[in-house]
């Protein structure tokens, strides 16, 4: 049962309901994340508002994707997680094993790994990430515009990860079966 309901067009006001319709037209549909978080019109309209700003940004849309995943994975959101791996298995043709690696701030790519791995210290040292770190991400080709978007995405998705938490919407996408993230053979050597 959600902590806080999901609004319809019915229950909604028509500030509420303008920005129910809005995201309907936008995604063809609106996500119980967006249905609570229209309580709070300015929350929602400021979610927005980066997230569409952020899609005109240098990251493709893969990366955005994969910043999405990590992060919510990083923050143990099941549903943001279950929504990004939908997402980036549909419209990306991601495989099972390119989300999962992702969930571990990996990729085949050197530069798409050199940005997640950057997402991953932003996260968890609260954007304290050493010179060390930058200097390899910047080896890798990672751009001064790129790390600025970085952050972007982490405090974006940090946004609709919390609210789920403390919202519970019910969740509209397939589960994805663990938030736990199995270790790869070389990280079991270890």
């Amino acid at each position: 049962m959600p902590r806080i309901p999901q609004l319809t067009p019915d229950t909604a006001d028509t500030d509420q309901r303008d920005l129910l319709e809005a995201t309907h037209r936008q995604l063809g549909r609106v996500p119980n994340l967006y249905a609570s978080l229209a309580h709070g019109p300015a929350a929602l309209r400021g979610y927005l508002a980066l997230r569409d700003s952020l899609t005109k940004g240098v990251l493709t849309d893969r990366l955005r994707e994969q910043l999405a995943l990590l992060v919510a994975q990083e923050n143990g959101c099941l549903y943001c997680v279950s929504a990004h791996t939908l997402r980036g298995g549909r419209l990306l043709k991601m495989t099972d094993q390119e989300l999962r690696a992702t969930r571990r701030a990996e990729d085949a790519d050197p530069h798409a790994q050199a940005v997640l791995q950057v997402a991953t210290a932003v996260i968890r040292s609260h954007g304290r990430v050493d010179d060390e770190l930058l200097d390899q991400a910047r080896n890798e080709g990672v751009t001064n515009a790129e790390f600025a978007e970085i952050v972007a995405h982490v405090a974006l998705n940090t946004l609709s990860n919390y609210f789920n938490h403390l919202a519970e919407p019910e969740l509209d996408f397939p589960p994805v079966a663990s938030m736990d993230v199995p270790s790869t053979d070389a990280e079991a050597a270890r």
